[in-house]
């Protein structure tokens, strides 16, 4: 009789254990689950910030560059103005005092330049291209290779880095 007791009970504790066994490897699963559900969440948090970091970067970048350019492109007119000057100077000033005053505006040139300001090379011409030039008016051309082309520089147009920030005035004939 002890012996078909011993029996049951190691009936009941092995179905025990069975099921025991069969609710921790389901935990396990549940739990795996869940450990991919928080890495995948991870990733994605992970992934957000840093595209975060590069997208803050690239703001404060162009905040820079825009600051720069609202007081580079102030300076135009200065520059513009200084150039006219030194033009009505070299006709009437001796020349130690003409060297003086074109140091002074290619000192200016010089740290304009070091900070991206460049001067777009126009020329008489050239092709006319309404994306890079300002026509403000159309002539008839003088000779008929200068259709469609540049036949007077106006204005001088600049660059800050690769955006135009001034485009050069231009006469177009026609």
């Amino acid at each position: 009789m002890m012996a078909k007791t011993n029996s049951k009970k190691n009936t009941k504790s092995t179905s025990t254990k069975k099921r025991n066994q069969e609710d921790l490897y389901n935990k396990i699963d549940q739990l795996t689950l869940d450990v991919e559900k928080e890495k995948d969440q991870f990733l994605r948090l992970f992934a957000e910030f840093e595209n975060y970091k590069k997208r803050t970067s690239k703001e404060r970048i162009e905040l820079y560059k825009t600051a720069s350019q609202e007081v580079v492109t102030a300076l135009l007119a200065v520059i513009d103005d200084f150039e006219r000057a030194l033009a009505e100077m070299k006709k009437s000033l001796k020349q130690d005092q003409l060297q003086g005053i074109e140091l002074i505006y290619n000192k200016l040139i010089d740290t304009l330049h070091n900070h991206g300001l460049a001067k777009m090379e126009v020329g008489q011409g050239d092709d006319f291209d309404a994306e890079l030039h300002e026509a403000i008016t159309q002539i008839p051309a003088p000779a008929d290779k200068l259709k469609g082309k540049i036949v007077d520089v106006v204005g001088t147009g600049y660059k800050l880095g690769e955006k135009i920030i001034r485009y050069p005035k231009v006469v177009v004939g026609n």
